[in-house]
């Protein structure tokens, strides 16, 4: 019997603050699916971090030098790795290895902050998960290089999510209704 090997996106969640529980499985598979729906295939790793006000104003401060706590914020790595190995190989994978042993691509990091995602849901008339799920697309869009700088970029990307947001996370929301009744 054969196996088909199915390239995989690993999403890795941790959840480093106590202010509100989080359901980091729920995050996980909102996140595979979104990214498998933009067409990131093969070995790739992103991570969800959620955490508390403190830790992602610090962020906030130090990376945008902006003063105060946001909902999320996304660290692309955006630089190509440098090559490895010595010469002649200058960072091949080597001999007798093939495709399927290339180290995943690293997308990057999203770092969202809970509390703030259940001030802002009282504010926007939603739940806090629809407004985690809305954070979660968000942080990932800009993990694949969609900004919101320009009025025209702005409504793309919250098209997208809008679309990606009824798809999945309406879609997770209701099977887990169903397993609960």
């Amino acid at each position: 019997m054969a196996f088909l090997k199915t390239p995989v996106v690993d999403v890795f969640a941790a959840d480093e603050q106590s202010d509100l529980p989080v359901d980091l499985d729920r995050w996980v598979r909102l996140a595979r699916e979104v990214l498998s729906d933009r067409g990131v295939g093969g070995e790739a790793e992103v991570s969800l971090l959620f955490v508390d006000e403190d830790t992602i104003a610090g962020l906030n401060r130090k990376f945008l030098g902006h003063d105060g706590a946001t909902d999320v914020l996304s660290f692309p790595i955006e630089d190509d790795a440098e090559p490895s190995g010595r010469f002649p190989d200058s960072g091949g994978i080597g001999p007798g290895s093939d495709a399927d042993s290339r180290p995943p691509v690293l997308l990057g990091d999203v770092v969202l902050c809970p509390v703030v995602a259940a001030r802002q849901a009282v504010e926007h008339g939603v739940g806090v998960a629809d407004e985690l799920a809305l954070l979660v697309v968000h942080g990932l869009l800009h993990l694949l290089g969609m900004d919101h700088e320009e009025e025209v970029e702005a409504e793309r990307m919250e098209a997208l999510e809008r679309t990606l947001l009824s798809r999945f996370h309406h879609a997770i929301s209701d099977a887990r209704g169903r397993m609960e009744q």
